[in-house]
């Protein structure tokens, strides 16, 4: 009823100027005398105003009812404030346009406010696909460990060749959390040129992203419960690049009444809480395989109990122990106790200098093997250090790779160091498409039925197993090949 009111008051404010605009025509138009005819126009320029300022202050309120503010007020930069790089910011018709420059590292322009939990709106456009942006969530600027640096957790716009915009990037930190990768049906949703529409939602531990209302990124992460919201503009490479301009309108920000928007089930999450599952995790269909307490749910490849030595269970984390490199010779391998068919599997991983190991999938046990169980397996093994690096073909006994059999393609840059922990990922489509992921980059795919791995089989040292690698089902193995190598996180989602 108040905002009835309100719009009926500004319309027959409106009304009264629309009358004495007519009115003063009318003198003017008679040749009455000017006072009378000034008269009239000051009382039409008078009901302007007041309509104007009553329907505005209508809009306010009526934002602010529904729990939307806007951090942009007309043409003012009011709230805001530069930091980091020499990067220009300045706002023209209430657009935000951020240029890059020369010799200058990343610039923000940063709310002076803080914020907790909050769901994030604005528009963005950039006019080049050389060019990068992002938007800071919970982020922090010039701290003792950073010093003149901004860092937190970031929404790429990255509309280059890669496709990354919507991905979630950790600035002057972790580097990339979330790469558009693992959710390659949102690769496409930003168009270079023209605005886009883009929603960040940080609430608790989980963060959000969309881009054109396309989901993108789904995060759960412990650092960083409340910071500021940060607009970039990015480093000039070099004297080539400087100019370029990415604009920023429409920024709106609810901090109460928050509810949560669900992402399709088939959209990964990546959970940073060891041994965790969110809600909606667990309402799409994911386990964990790992408790983080106990061996539930494994067994020893060659026996129906967990093995009495070579493992350990400790601080939520599941070990193997060394035997100086002897391939099952302590504990020997351990299964699931169940076999799957079509599943997403990710785990996190931490080698020792000079570790080699493995995950392994259908694996069937008929197979009667001196060492280690016979299975597909995804590669863990310290590249560096380890001779096994050099063997094969083309590299495809290095981490990440199909062992013995296929590659990984993998940049340097992507690696966390040995003694810290990766993420590994084995995606196996009902089709029998496979992707091998490694922290959050796929390294490597191919089909399991297929002809060319056959032929690859047919000259490895898998070759002297009938249909290896062919099982309609199997077992999910971790490997014991003599060295210590820790795993947490195992998760998996039956497809």
């Amino acid at each position: 009823m108040l905002y009835k009111s309100l719009l009926l008051s500004g319309a027959g404010l409106l009304f009264n100027f629309f009358d004495c605009f007519i009115n003063a025509l009318d003198l003017r138009n008679h040749s009455y005398s000017n006072n009378l005819f000034m008269n009239c126009c000051k009382k039409a320029a008078q009901a302007v105003a007041l309509a104007i300022g009553l329907l505005a202050f209508v809009q306010l309120h009526a934002q602010s009812s529904s729990g939307w503010n806007n951090l942009i007020s007309g043409n003012s930069l009011k709230g805001w404030k530069k930091v980091g790089g020499s990067g220009l910011f300045n706002i023209e018709n209430g657009v935000i346009v951020g240029t890059s420059v020369a010799d200058s590292v990343n610039t923000f322009l940063i709310t002076e406010k803080e914020y907790g939990d909050f769901i994030l709106e604005l528009d963005v456009m950039i006019e080049s696909a050389e060019s990068n942006s992002g938007i800071q969530t919970r982020s922090h600027f010039n701290t003792p460990d950073h010093p003149r640096r901004v860092y937190g957790r970031q929404m790429e716009i990255d509309p280059s060749a890669r496709k990354w915009a919507g991905g979630i990037y950790d600035e002057e930190r972790r580097g990339w959390i979330y790469p558009l990768q693992l959710n390659p049906a949102a690769q496409s949703a930003f168009i270079v040129g023209k605005f886009n529409h883009v929603k960040i939602e940080c609430i608790g531990n989980e963060m959000k992203t969309w881009i054109n209302h396309i989901p993108a990124a789904s995060l759960v992460d412990t650092l960083d419960s409340k910071g500021f919201i940060g607009l970039q503009v990015h480093a000039a490479g070099d004297v080539e690049t400087p100019g370029k301009k990415v604009y920023f309108k429409n920024i709106r920000i609810k901090t109460s009444g928050l509810q949560k928007e669900n992402f399709p089930a088939a959209i990964y999450t990546v959970n940073n809480i060891p041994n965790s599952l969110s809600v909606a995790e667990k309402q799409h269909g994911w386990s964990l395989l790992f408790d983080g307490q106990s061996s539930k749910g494994w067994v020893s490849a060659k026996a129906d109990h967990f093995p009495e030595q070579g493992w350990k269970i400790q601080d939520g984390v599941l070990q193997v122990l060394s035997s100086e490199g002897k391939e099952a010779a302590n504990g020997g391998d351990i299964v699931t106790e169940k076999m799957y068919r079509a599943f997403d599997l990710s785990f996190d991983f931490m080698l020792t200098p000079g570790a080699n190991s493995g995950v392994k999938y259908f694996v069937t046990l008929q197979e009667k093997s001196n060492g280690s169980a016979i299975g597909l397996e995804y590669q863990l093994l310290d590249d560096v250090l380890h001779p096994d690096a050099k063997l094969g073909i083309n590299g495809n006994r290095t981490l990440a790779s199909l062992y013995d059999l296929i590659p990984s393609s993998k940049e340097r840059r992507i690696l966390h160091p040995v003694g810290s922990w990766n993420t590994g990922r084995i995606v196996v489509y009902p089709n029998n498409h496979v992707e091998h992921y490694l922290n959050g980059i796929k390294v490597l795919e191919y089909e399991r039925t297929s002809e060319e791995l056959a032929a690859l089989i047919s000259k490895s040292k898998y070759s002297i197993w009938p249909n290896f690698g062919q099982a309609e089902q199997g077992h999910i193995l971790l490997q014991d090949h003599g060295n210590t190598v820790s795993f947490r996180s195992i998760k998996l989602r039956e497809l």
